[in-house]
């Protein structure tokens, strides 16, 4: 019991520096707009839209449940497709309870499920990560070539409140923070036989080769098409579920397709802040996304703003419904699977 209450404290300490981000961040996306009429655009949306955008939202699920098999299989591990979505659906539950979660959980469900060992199932999700960067920068730079003008609005907007308070120069700071690597560096050489002995070293030095042979995997790829195939599927999953949800405002419904990537790689940069569920993370984004496509039209700043409002209220709920309704699914399957 007592390894287990420190463990408890952090998470409730987790959870709660996490809302108390939300909070913040719903607090400055509401400041200074009229929320009457960010609510008569909610009135006045078609949903129809929304139900479409939810199924890619639900696809997007599938095609990386497929796709995480590509990566297994050079590991000599072969998973049913449903074990694997029911793992990924319960990891993105996680991360609606304690940010960042998910990827451990979605391991850690694999195992009871599949008896993959968990280093070299996280050591696939990181290589996720990398395909997905990857993916995100190919969208930056076409939102970067098709809305240059909207980027740089984007920018002032979400960097105009640091003006005041940010540090002259960090120069200092990264020559600190790089002498502190070269000095843990130096003790581990010396006293790297003295931590051999210790089996939570080892234990480290195992889960880490795990995690490496798991990032080795896309170099033993037997399918590389598939796998380029389904990445493709996933993004333009995301793309659509996103996009799909301008037309249901009529304010919006005329953004062209470069306006939804522009809206796309905005609402990504506002999920990777560690917030509960994205909320005011995500709300803030698309303040600040909204406003600056409009600038970049000619179009009314404020009005931008509230009508980026009106969208991540539509979407951020969808999102988090997609999370709960699949995630919830995902425990009685994971339970009715688990070989014991």
């Amino acid at each position: 019991m007592e390894d287990k209450k420190p463990s408890l404290l952090k998470n409730v300490l987790t959870v709660l520096v996490s809302i108390a981000i939300a909070g913040l961040f719903l607090w400055l996306a509401l400041r200074g707009l009229d929320f009457d009429k960010i609510k008569g655009s909610l009135q006045k949306a078609n949903y129809l839209w929304v139900a479409f955008a939810a199924v890619f939202g639900v696809s997007a699920y599938v095609f990386r449940a497929v796709r995480w098999n590509l990566l297994l299989e050079p590991m000599g591990y072969k998973i049913s497709n449903s074990n694997s979505l029911w793992s990924l659906s319960f990891g993105y539950l996680m991360n609606l309870t304690i940010p960042r979660s998910g990827e451990v959980a979605r391991s850690t469900a694999l195992y009871g499920v599949e008896k993959v060992p968990v280093d070299k199932s996280f050591g696939t999700i990181i290589l996720e990560r990398v395909v997905d960067l990857v993916c995100m920068g190919i969208f930056a730079l076409l939102a970067l070539v098709f809305k240059y003008d909207a980027l740089l609005a984007f920018y002032k907007a979400a960097t105009k409140q640091k003006d005041q308070t940010a540090p002259q120069s960090s120069s200092n700071t990264n020559y600190i923070i790089l002498g502190i690597i070269i000095f843990i560096l130096i003790l581990f050489f010396i006293f790297r036989k003295s931590l051999q002995k210790l089996s939570i070293y080892n234990k480290m030095i195992n889960f880490g080769k795990g995690i490496f042979e798991g990032l080795k995997s896309i170099l033993k790829l037997k399918q590389k098409g598939k796998f380029i195939l389904y990445t493709v599927g996933i993004w333009i999953c995301y793309f659509f579920a996103s996009y799909l949800v301008c037309f249901a405002l009529p304010e919006t419904s005329n953004f062209t397709p470069a306006d939804g990537c522009f809206i796309l790689v905005v609402g990504t940069l506002g999920m990777i802040i560690p917030a509960s569920g994205g909320i005011g993370a995500f709300n803030l984004a698309m303040k600040f996304g909204f406003t600056a496509l409009f600038i970049s039209m000619g179009k009314d700043a404020l009005e931008g703003g509230e009508l980026g409002l009106a969208y991540s209220f539509i979407t951020l709920p969808l999102q988090i419904l997609i999370m709960l309704v699949m995630g919830l699914i995902s425990i009685p399957m994971l339970a009715k699977n688990r070989k014991i």
